[in-house]
């Protein structure tokens, strides 16, 4: 009796392999790709938010020993081309980040801007509702809540190998920020 396989079942079996194969990987980049754009928009409403808490708390910034707390609140600066996001301290209370401005008095002066933030790899802004450049401020104590150009701030996302792949994060007039 003879033990063993045919050509034919060997064949079978290799097609069967390479046929799962050539549909499971492209599914796995197209997976791959969303769950990128959905880390990076969490992130982004994340970064937001951390803006809107440090101005609940009437958080103090500056150099040590010379802290003050910003008149204005913080913000968010959205800049699409080229990408530009930063959290900042509103110190002139005009509710926008102005590039260079600075805070505290001499000798202890410092920047507005608190942190630059980055999107992850394969990720860009796609638009800016109302308009690019986007400033969200929050003012303490409630915190109020400064768009410019409108009462809602739209922010799109999307993957830059596929600009059909987008989320959405949408901060409304009262503080309100979802993500679609």
């Amino acid at each position: 009796m003879n033990q063993g396989f045919t050509l034919i079942e060997i064949l079978v079996v290799t097609i069967i392999i390479v046929l799962l194969t050539a549909f499971t990987v492209p599914n796995y980049r197209v997976g791959e790709q969303q769950l990128t754009l959905q880390r990076a928009s969490h992130k982004l409403a994340q970064d937001i938010r951390r803006a809107q808490e440090m101005a609940m708390a009437v958080q103090e910034v500056g150099p040590t020993g010379s802290n003050v707390i910003p008149e204005g609140g913080y913000g968010i600066y959205l800049k699409k081309q080229p990408i530009e996001i930063v959290i900042f301290a509103d110190c002139n209370n005009n509710q926008k980040f102005t590039s260079g401005e600075v805070c505290g008095s001499s000798p202890n002066k410092f920047s507005e801007k608190i942190e630059e933030i980055g999107l992850e790899p394969g990720v860009k802004i796609e638009d800016l509702i109302p308009s690019s450049p986007l400033h969200i401020t929050f003012k303490p104590p409630n915190p109020n809540v400064f768009i410019s150009g409108g009462d809602i701030a739209t922010i799109i996302l999307s993957s830059e190998s596929d600009p059909t792949k987008t989320k959405t994060i949408t901060i409304n007039e009262i503080g309100l920020i979802t993500v679609e």
